[in-house]
């Protein structure tokens, strides 16, 4: 089997002296392009994204919106025009995806299904495999004249396996995008998640896996992944354990003083290290407190200290 791991974009992955993609391609052997949703990028730049990462580096590429949002998979001069241009970047850059997905507010109607099919028969897709998101339909309710249609012309269905979704039919390959169960990507997925999905990639019989971490911290969710699979164990998120951990996650964004209503807001999805071998829920702490601001760190970390005990009545 084949795994791809890697995130929505490198962008954010920052390392001094080092451009991002090409920091980021030595950790990991796959992005998916995302700026491609937003805007075309030139022939030139790329070109210099192939070139700046190893030979057996891959990419996928999200479609440009306009596709899929503005002329919604319609068969029209300006949508077959827009995706020359898109298949033209997965040929330079050797993506053997593209990546189509709908906004939650296109119902898929007979009529939308019809369109798409006329469109995918007036396109030359060659080796190019088309990944389709549905946003906003639950793919248990996917049309069965839309299923037919996706078989028909191979086409991946990509799907979150952290909501709990599974593809909507088999494929030889494996598409998930993994946002997670949060508001707006807040989310970060625990050990026994991740371990999840590694076994639906591994009792699917699929060639390939393309995993694409979207939340909060994907690039750190993407290493703990890909280290998961090396050697069988998940890395600590921090540098401590039990509170002091706790403590090294509530420092980030220094949002003193605080409520605590605030504090699961701002951490409760985050993880801490409860011991070396195990990683839980900051909310999981945080819910014990009392319904007051508290003024700095110290207050909620003696606190927790006593009500609940350095390592007691702790669950995943």
């Amino acid at each position: 089997m084949e795994y791809l791991i890697g995130t929505g974009g490198w962008a954010y992955f920052q390392i001094p002296g080092i451009k991002s993609l090409e920091a980021y391609s030595r950790i990991y052997n796959f992005v998916e392009v995302n700026s491609t949703f937003y805007e075309i990028p030139s022939i030139n730049q790329i070109e210099k994204w192939r070139n700046i990462v190893p030979e057996d580096f891959q990419f996928t590429v999200r479609a440009h919106r306009s596709i899929t949002h503005q002329y919604k998979l319609q068969r029209t001069k300006e949508n077959l025009k827009r995706l020359e241009e898109m298949k033209k970047i997965c040929e330079i850059l050797q993506a053997e995806i593209l990546l189509l997905q709908t906004p939650a507010s296109l119902e898929i109607t007979k009529d939308v299904i019809e369109n798409f099919c006329d469109l995918l028969s007036s396109m030359e897709l060659n080796k190019l495999r088309i990944a389709l998101e549905i946003r906003g339909t639950k793919v248990s309710t996917y049309p069965r004249e839309l299923l037919k249609i996706m078989q028909e012309y191979n086409i991946i269905n990509s799907v979150d396996l952290l909501k709990g979704e599974l593809p909507a039919y088999k494929s030889d390959i494996l598409y998930s995008r993994l946002f997670g169960k949060g508001e707006k990507n807040i989310y970060q997925p625990t050990d026994q998640e991740l371990k999840e999905i590694d076994i639906r990639a591994k009792t699917g019989k699929f060639k390939k896996v393309v995993l694409s971490f979207h939340s909060q911290r994907m690039y750190r969710d993407a290493g703990r992944f890909k280290i998961y699979k090396r050697t069988g164990k998940f890395p600590s998120v921090t540098n401590a354990t039990g509170l002091s951990s706790l403590r090294e996650i509530l420092k980030e964004g220094n949002i003193f003083p605080a409520t605590k209503e605030q504090l699961i807001k701002h951490h409760g999805w985050k993880l801490f290290d409860y011991t070396q071998e195990k990683r839980v829920r900051a909310i999981v702490f945080l819910q014990k407190l009392p319904s007051k601001e508290f003024q700095n760190i110290n207050q909620v970390i003696e606190l927790l200290r006593s009500v609940s005990g350095e390592n007691s009545g702790v669950t995943s």
